[in-house]
């Protein structure tokens, strides 16, 4: 078992400090606390089926589909009809 700083996790996985210490707190990931220099530092523990464990949990840039700015243009249009109609119903009603 290899133990790492917070910091250098994060970097790691490429993740917030802010993440970090949420998985931690959840108990997502093992650590270890040492006492050095008087301060309390927290060190993670690095064990592979962990590590493959939190890196299926990570959802990672490259796993996301292509953002298409088509698609998302033609959903908008959609929806932009859909309240002009609804625009025209109201307006009836008055």
């Amino acid at each position: 078992m290899e133990k790492i700083s917070m910091k250098a996790y994060a970097v790691k996985h490429k993740l917030s400090l802010f993440n970090v210490v949420k998985m931690i707190k959840s108990g997502n990931i093992p650590t270890e606390t040492v006492v050095e220099n008087g301060k309390d530092v927290v060190y993670i523990l690095i064990d592979e089926a962990v590590e493959k464990e939190v890196s299926r949990s990570i959802v990672s840039v490259e796993n996301k589909e292509p953002y298409s700015l088509r698609k998302e243009n033609e959903r908008l249009k959609k929806e932009i009809e859909k309240l002009k109609e609804e625009i025209i119903l109201l307006k009836k009603r008055v």
